[in-house]
């Protein structure tokens, strides 16, 4: 049998709209960030009739002015018929936000250019992008007694699968949408392993289950392609949990905490029982050092003792 090969890309194709170079784009896309497909409907929105060809880093940068304009929204849950709800929130579009629609479009671009796709010696309307400077608050991590409050919330919960989620985030470092994607297919419970095939850096992963999260999970069961964390009334879809986890943290008296912040308590306890921060990164899946480093202060008392174990006998 012949191997089954994709559909040969277009050469040179300058006259491809943004629109239809995007649609290209995610029709070979192997990664699973689920915002891609949001920040790209923007650009498809905003620069869509544009040509490749006649893109400049002027239209790019327009564009970026006018989103920094509007404001924040977050996914408030699907609605009847299983589509994404977005709200508005009251404050404006963080740096951080802009960059990463900055860096949507210019992979677009970047691989349009290495697929032959761009005209021959097209310059990159993005490079010239300044990036915005990011201010970050403070990472968010759970303190031991906001922990145990919380998790003890959630074993209450009237979603019962809540704990569960929940405890696995904090064990694992995942991702929320690693873990809404799981299925029991990919949890191997004799090794205590959970399969992720990619993360949103597009790499396979596998996520050590902890024995806690392995006994929570003996409560339940399904179909090998059911999710792990599932829709009530479709097992093989991912169940909106926000309501139930707003809940729990209002009842648990933990503010201005996301869920997210279970990765970032997950690294922080880590890092203050000795882990180094290569190690951190590994179970993270971070692709670039300097994303670790914000738990670097966490293992200065590690750092300490490692001196003065090796280079403390020096005279």
């Amino acid at each position: 049998m012949s191997a089954t090969t994709s559909p040969a890309l277009p050469q040179r194709a300058g006259a491809l709209t943004i629109s239809q170079l995007i649609d290209l784009y995610m029709a070979n896309y192997a990664g699973r960030d689920p915002t891609r497909v949001q920040r790209l409907g923007w650009w498809s929105a905003r620069l869509g009739d544009v040509e490749l060809q006649a893109l400049s880093d002027d239209d790019v940068h327009a564009a970026l002015e006018d989103l920094a304009q509007q404001r924040s929204r977050y996914f408030a849950g699907n609605d009847v018929d299983e589509k994404p709800i977005y709200r508005d929130k009251r404050k404006p579009i963080a740096p951080a936000t802009i960059n990463r629609y900055s860096a949507s479009l210019a992979a677009v671009i970047t691989w349009a250019i290495k697929r032959r796709i761009a005209p021959r010696g097209y310059v990159h309307p993005c490079r010239s992008i300044e990036r915005r400077e990011e201010h970050n608050e403070q990472t968010r991590y759970l303190s031991d007694g906001e922990r145990e409050r919380l998790l003890a919330v959630c074993k209450a919960s009237a979603w019962p699968r809540l704990y569960g989620l929940v405890l696995m985030a904090l064990t694992t470092g995942a991702r929320k949408g690693e873990l809404q994607g799981l299925t029991w297919a990919d949890v191997d419970r004799e090794r205590g392993l959970a399969h992720v095939g990619r993360s949103k850096n597009g790499d396979p992963k596998l996520l050590p289950l902890v024995p806690a999260v392995l006994e929570e999970l003996a409560r339940f069961t399904g179909a090998p392609g059911d999710r792990v964390f599932p829709s009530t009334r479709r097992p093989t879809e991912p169940y909106a949990f926000e309501q139930r986890w707003k809940e729990a943290l209002h009842a648990a008296r933990v503010r201005n905490f996301r869920f997210h912040d279970l990765r970032h308590s997950c690294a922080s306890m880590l890092a203050q029982s000795g882990a180094t921060l290569l190690e951190i990164g590994d179970l993270l899946g971070h692709r670039q050092a300097q994303v670790t480093k914000r738990y670097s202060h966490l293992t200065t008392g590690h750092k300490a003792a490692l001196v003065n174990r090796v280079l403390g006998a020096i005279r």
